[in-house]
């Protein structure tokens, strides 16, 4: 039927996809049955409530002192409990679903968003167990040095942020959410994603054609963190021919290939860095500090920019110390250049590696590294780049795509 609050045609007996807003099916206008089409009528039964109103001002309070959380989240969650909470019925007169687990009451299951939501307890208390550490559970729910942090979309906030919460405070002495990053929606060429039109991009589709890297890269740079966003195919070109091809794929392939070409191979002597080279470097430990900052912090969108600003600064870098120049005059120089090349290359695997993980263990191998980017950790130390090492020929991390790409796959979809 059609939401009270914000006039939705399509909101469901109890939530509002479109405004978020919790409801009673009574609160719907014009109320169908999704499945016969009918108008519904409305019968006395007995439920068991969750009494949200003894938490709001303890809820409210909380909520106001979370300012680590996305704007979306907190203004939302504040705006909600300031609207004043009701009582909210936890059982369902179904016959699938979770039984309540109390004598007389067989017909009654738990409504899907609260054991759903016990589940994160639940299921830390049975992972305890099966290990032989049955108090185990209690380093994550109890220790004032534990974080829980939930990832979801923007209809699942009040879930998250006031249901959940209610339910630790009842049963007490548990920790609540750290931080709720729940993103906004990412519509599909402007129209929302639909699975039943045939709107939307199948994953096993995609796989058959392109790499996965390309599109894990596009989808957190437009990630819609604060606000909806919007993905496309035109997009998906640009940003994997201009950002992952020309800027960071060309820097780790020319670097590459002139050490290969002009060194056998083998990571040249850094030298006395100039300072063009101590720049450089002290930007890449102040763009690692900020990238682990905002990855700490959940700013996706900001962390996978800083990084890329650090490839946009070897490029500049390169284009002023030339080393094809000057690997005819000072083999020595163009030899330093290219090291520190390697250094920052180094580095940006690392930084890269949450959103593009395939081309970074790649880059790994090609850098003569053993075992995985996993297994050196999230660090970076330029001494790591040792003289002397033999590095892998250089192959391209992404493939440019033609124009054309962009028509055809707008084409399938829908079809």
């Amino acid at each position: 039927g059609e939401c009270p609050h914000c006039a939705f045609d399509g909101a469901r007996g109890d939530q509002c996809d479109n405004c978020g807003r919790t409801l009673d099916p009574r609160d719907l206008k014009g109320i169908t049955c999704r499945i016969c089409g009918n108008t519904p009528e409305f019968a006395e039964t007995e439920h068991f409530f969750l009494k949200l109103v003894g938490f709001e001002d303890t809820l409210l309070e909380w909520a106001r002192k979370q300012e680590h959380w996305k704007s979306n989240v907190k203004n939302f969650t504040i705006a909600f409990l300031e609207g004043g909470l009701r009582d909210r019925a936890i059982t369902r007169d179904i016959e699938w679903g979770v039984p309540l687990p109390l004598e007389g009451y067989d017909g009654k299951r738990i409504y899907v968003w609260f054991e759903a939501v016990i589940g994160y307890l639940s299921a830390s208390i049975e992972w305890a167990k099966n290990r032989g550490e049955p108090e185990r559970w209690k380093d994550f729910w109890q220790s004032e040095n534990s974080r829980s942090y939930y990832f979801m979309g923007k209809d699942n906030i009040p879930f998250h942020t006031i249901i959940w919460p209610a339910l630790l405070l009842g049963y007490g002495g548990l920790n609540l959410p750290y931080d709720v990053p729940a993103n906004e929606y990412m519509n599909l060429e402007g129209f929302k994603l639909s699975t039943s039109r045939n709107w939307a991009i199948w994953l096993p589709e995609y796989l058959d054609r392109y790499d996965p890297d390309p599109l894990r890269y596009v989808i957190a740079a437009g990630m819609p963190e604060t606000s909806d966003s919007d993905f496309s195919w035109r997009e998906y070109v640009r940003r994997n021919n201009d950002e992952l091809v020309a800027t960071y794929g060309n820097l780790v392939h020319r670097v590459l290939t002139m050490v290969n070409r002009n060194f056998d191979g083998v990571v040249p002597e850094p030298g006395e860095p100039d300072e063009a080279s101590a720049a450089l470097l002290d930007e890449a430990r102040e763009r690692f500090a900020q990238t682990t900052a905002n990855l700490e912090a959940v700013r996706l969108r900001l962390a996978l920019n800083t990084a890329m600003g650090l490839a946009q600064a070897a490029n500049r870098y390169l284009e002023q110390a030339a080393p094809w120049r000057a690997v005819r005059e000072d083999k020595a120089k163009a030899g330093a250049a290219l090291w520190t090349g390697l250094a920052v290359i180094d580095c940006l695997k690392t930084l890269l590696y949450p959103y593009i993980p395939f081309s970074s263990e790649r880059l790994h191998a090609m850098l003569g590294f053993e075992g995985t980017v996993k297994d050196a950790g999230w660090a970076w130390d330029p001494s790591a780049t040792a003289p002397g090492r033999r590095i892998g020929p250089p192959e391209p991390l992404f493939a440019k795509l033609d124009e054309a790409v962009a028509e055809s796959e707008t084409q399938r979809i829908g079809a």
